[in-house]
């Protein structure tokens, strides 16, 4: 390295230990602080990070190596193997990756304060998050691009794989159960978004027969089509708003559940380039557009963050998530800082798609990516007055949210300015959504379209929601059909109907009940610890992996994030555990029944993190104390597999 890219290093290093002073209250505490430094901290944090820790990892940890051929040119069959240009590979893995989740936990654990959440979105992400996607892409990548749960069952034995299995199929569903609530309690009663989503349904399918059947291959066409329609959707539903064909999407929260289920049931056992691809197509440009002038925005205007450092809410009794904040800020937070669910992608199409293995370093600079939204979602929730956001995420009253020191400011004008009542939806949508409009609205020549903006901002947010509701019920799918074909044999068929409408039919079945049952203060703790025990999982593998490849001296890479996600996930599964119980029998009825299947499934949870470390603690064991012999799946140059015949469902 020269004495000038030193000197650069070190520049860059500088300022971001003055943005971090700023932030976390060194400089001026007694001062409000400006966004922009958020924004400079973190993309300062994630240069370096990637720049010095990132290549520590490909370089000394894993050993990337070009002259290693990898399953894209070994098993090329141009369906399920090719090599991928590297930017498409990189677009391919962040759309994969980036749902809702960094987009609404962050602003749900803004209740805390915005530093301790910023605070574990940059740092988790450096050292947990892109560790875990980066040391499981590369893992898949070495075994032929194998799932986790058969890297798993093959390199931890049957008990880890079927622990895996399960919870795959745990979060899955509670995840969707989650997302799913926020795009309720945002639609509810509001013809215009309502009318918006619906019409993304037709136009998604419209663009996938375009493409498919009428103008094959011609991609730029269907983008403008695809991308003017969505225009109009949001300008058209204003006007339907105001007439008498609003009723017909005044829809409440019963309706839009099982509207939402049904959506999902069809993107499930239709063929993917019908509705889930051009769906998808449409939200990668979203989200990477929307992201980038959502910065943009935070640094010309450079705005004041209104949320305090920390709020009394951390000793716990929150009005929107409840107990402390260890360890209920990590599992709301989730996707943000590390996701489990990430690791189902590293272990998915993503190592199919590698054309060298140096490439592979996509798995830790897409997560600091996704780590950069929540950091920017963060801001925008934080720029509410503190009254006004609790307003929006809870169903307290003016008076009470006086009494508890967070009076009201602007919630009343907010509603009149988006031309919806903004008050009492909780689960982070509207939240962001109205933070989105003030800044977008904030801009030059903006001022007068909030209303534009704000149902602009409910279109990103639902997009990223549904590509994950489309998506993951189709993952789901996938599982119940493996995990029962162990029972039945042609359920393994993923093609087989019967088994595709059954499966599908259980999957938006479980978390359609979860929605209409639960709230955002019990299902999003419960999504949350899921997600971490996955990635808990996922680092497990990980640090198995680093064994059999000699790499001892290096475990602490994975260990120290394991460890402290693992004991996240059993603090949060004993402090949920704790409520539901209490809650099932403080109550009667169907609200006692809930709370008795939310503590069932937090003690499953539960199990599942015990069996887990424990029988990879047992391995470890015998590998490091017994030297017992390092047997290993990954695939030596020249050897392959025996791909199925027959197309790919």
């Amino acid at each position: 390295m020269s004495v000038w890219n030193k000197i650069g290093w070190l520049g860059l290093a500088g300022l971001c230990a003055v943005a971090f002073g700023h932030v976390v209250g060194l400089v001026n505490p007694h001062e409000k602080v400006n966004g922009l430094w958020l924004v400079v901290a973190a993309s300062c944090f994630y240069v370096l990070a990637y720049r010095f820790y990132g290549r520590f990892l490909a370089q000394q940890v894993m050993n990337l190596d070009d002259r290693r051929r990898t399953p894209a040119h070994r098993l090329e069959d141009g369906t399920n193997f090719y090599p991928a240009n590297k930017y498409i590979l990189f677009g391919h893995h962040f759309a994969a990756i980036a749902g809702a989740g960094p987009l609404l936990g962050p602003v749900l654990a803004a209740q805390f304060g915005f530093l301790p959440g910023f605070l574990w979105i940059v740092i988790g992400a450096v050292l947990a998050g892109a560790v875990q996607d980066f040391i499981i892409l590369v893992a898949s990548m070495r075994r032929n691009g194998r799932s986790l749960p058969e890297i798993a069952h093959a390199e931890l034995g049957p008990i880890t794989g079927m622990a895996t299995a399960i919870a795959v199929l745990f979060i899955v569903v509670v995840a969707l159960a989650g997302l799913g609530l926020a795009v309720v309690n945002a639609l509810y009663h509001n013809a215009w978004g309502t009318f918006t989503i619906v019409m993304t349904i037709p136009i998604a399918l419209l663009m996938g027969l375009y493409l498919q059947k009428f103008r094959q291959g011609q991609v730029g066409e269907m983008t403008l089509i695809g991308l003017g329609l969505l225009i109009v959707a949001i300008l058209v539903g204003r006007t339907v708003a105001q007439s008498e064909w609003a009723e017909w999407f005044l829809w409440d929260r019963t309706t839009l559940t099982w509207s939402l289920a049904a959506y999902g049931f069809l993107a499930s056992v239709l063929p993917v380039w019908m509705l889930l691809v051009p769906r998808d197509y449409l939200s990668t440009f979203m989200k990477l557009g929307v992201v980038a002038l959502l910065a943009v925005g935070v640094i010309v205007l450079a705005p004041t963050i209104e949320m305090p450092r920390t709020t009394i809410f951390t000793a716990g009794n929150g009005p929107i998530i409840p107990g402390t904040l260890f360890p209920f800020l990590f599992i709301t937070i989730a996707c943000g800082a590390i996701s489990g669910f990430h690791s189902l992608v590293s272990s998915g199409t993503t190592p199919k798609l590698i054309s060298r293995e140096s490439q592979a370093i996509v798995g830790y600079g897409a997560m600091l990516l996704e780590s950069f939204v929540g950091v920017v979602a963060l801001i925008a929730a934080c720029l509410l007055v503190p009254g006004d956001y609790f307003a929006i995420n809870t169903s307290l009253s003016t008076d009470t949210l006086q009494t508890m020191g967070f009076p009201t400011a602007h919630i009343m004008e907010l509603s009149t300015l988006v031309e919806v009542d903004v008050s009492g939806r909780p689960g982070g949508a509207v939240s962001l959504a109205v933070g989105m409009a003030s800044i977008f609205s904030s801009l030059p020549g903006m001022s007068g379209l909030m209303a534009y903006w704000y149902q602009f901002a409910l279109l990103f947010e639902a997009l990223f929601i549904l590509t994950t509701i489309d998506a993951g019920t189709r993952v789901a799918r996938y599982l119940v059909q493996e995990l029962g074909g162990r029972f039945y044999t042609p359920l393994k068929q993923i093609n087989w109907w019967p088994g595709v409408l059954g499966a599908s039919l259980f999957v938006v079945g479980a978390w359609g009940y979860l929605i209409g049952t639960g709230s955002i203060a019990t299902i999003w703790p419960m999504f949350g610890a899921a997600n971490q025990l996955l990635g808990m999982l996922a680092l497990c593998i990980a640090t198995t992996v680093l064994i059999k490849m000699n790499k001892t001296s290096y475990l602490w890479v994975t260990v120290i994030p394991m460890v402290f996600v693992g004991v996240i996930t059993l603090a949060g599964c004993y402090e949920l555990l704790v409520i539901f119980i209490s809650r099932a029998l403080s109550t009667d009825g169907a609200q006692s029944l809930t709370m008795a299947i939310n503590a069932s499934l937090v003690g499953l949870v539960a199990i599942l993190a015990l069996i887990v470390l424990t029988d990879s603690a047992r391995k470890w064991y015998g590998y490091l104390i017994h030297k017992q012999p390092l047997n290993s799946t990954e695939v030596i140059e020249g050897e392959g597999i025996q791909l199925p015949a027959g197309r790919c469902c």
